[in-house]
């Protein structure tokens, strides 16, 4: 039987995502199977040209990882769509925009300037900040356009699934990997993970919401077998899709939400505002003088809290940028 062609492309990611299918450990030979790998420029030498050389339609499958943020990676998405008859997006960056994403609150020129001129470790005399087009004697040197907003992989072409997870897990891995194998993948556009929430997962035992105060992780060490929630920490795994088996939660720390929205949410973070919004009307009613308002003030970093992964594919997914 001929074998299936396999692609794997980095956007504007971590580099997570190429480790994860490593991760798969002696079962990536059972990958190797059943199909060929033909482009991973990660750990192949393999050019524009000779992605750009292939019929469309050339690779069965093509697992894109990472935001697109620049002029290089929008290309590369609509190059992959091309030659990739199924399109995945892997991982939280492709999915829902990741962490990435929260670059949002600002635009490319100030995203510079911090970076380039104003951070606190910067040594920059001559300010020079990257330009898209540079002559020199030796000729013209040219980096891709660094875009104002980032967006998530089908906010630029059309996807076909999706594998959620920063990374993603390595059961969803395998179990996406069957699903091609087997010609047993769910209608176009599912995201190929569990149905529950993280939450559903979570063996801690869960009692009446009585939050009287948010705390952070780093400020004490919560009890490893009660709900995170119930101890004021602010935990995503009511809005957040499963499927990771709530490893963060068994190693007592908070779900941050990179396995995206549960099925049928409008968008991630104001289903986890709605949800923090209920314990504290509960609180409210059973505590006399309770100030919900009060004791939001004490969340630290609500965009990141909330959107920490799912900013561009949020209602509103940027700050408003005034030319």
């Amino acid at each position: 039987m001929e074998k299936l062609k396999f692609g794997f492309y980095w956007a504007a990611s971590c580099g997570g995502c190429e480790i994860a299918v490593l991760d798969l450990d002696e079962k990536i030979l059972d990958v190797l199977e059943i199909a060929e790998v033909v482009f991973w420029p990660v750990a192949m030498d393999i050019k524009y040209k000779d992605v750009e050389a292939m019929p469309d339609g050339h690779m069965d499958v093509c697992f894109f990882n990472g935001a697109v943020r620049t002029e290089e990676q929008e290309y590369m998405a609509k190059l992959m769509r091309r030659k990739a008859k199924t399109l995945i997006a892997f991982g939280s960056c492709a999915h829902t925009g990741g962490i990435p994403g929260l670059a949002n609150v600002a635009d490319a020129k100030e995203i510079f300037e911090r970076a380039y001129l104003k951070s606190p470790s910067t040594v920059n005399p001559s300010n020079v900040v990257p330009e898209v087009k540079v002559e020199m004697k030796e000729g013209t040197l040219t980096l891709p356009e660094f875009y104002d907003t980032v967006k998530a992989l089908d906010q630029v072409v059309d996807v076909d699934y999706y594998v959620p997870g920063c990374p993603p897990p390595t059961g969803l891995i395998n179990e996406a990997i069957q699903a091609i194998a087997e010609g047993r993948l769910p209608p176009k556009g599912s995201v190929l993970a569990p149905l529950k929430s993280v939450c559903d997962e979570c063996p801690r035992v869960r009692e009446e919401k009585k939050i009287t105060e948010i705390r952070r992780i780093i400020d004490f060490e919560p009890d490893p077998e009660k709900c995170l929630l119930d101890q004021g920490i602010v935990c995503m795994g009511p809005a957040t899709r499963g499927g990771c088996e709530a490893r963060c939660l068994n190693a007592n720390m908070a779900c941050t939400g990179c396995g995206g929205p549960c099925p049928e949410a409008i968008e991630q973070g104001s289903a986890m505002i709605s949800a923090l919004s209920t314990v504290l009307g509960l609180a409210a009613e059973r505590e006399e003088g309770f100030d919900p308002d009060g004791l939001m003030q004490q969340l630290k970093d609500p965009i990141g809290t909330f959107y920490k992964y799912g900013l561009p594919k949020a209602i509103i997914n940027r700050r408003v940028i005034e030319k």
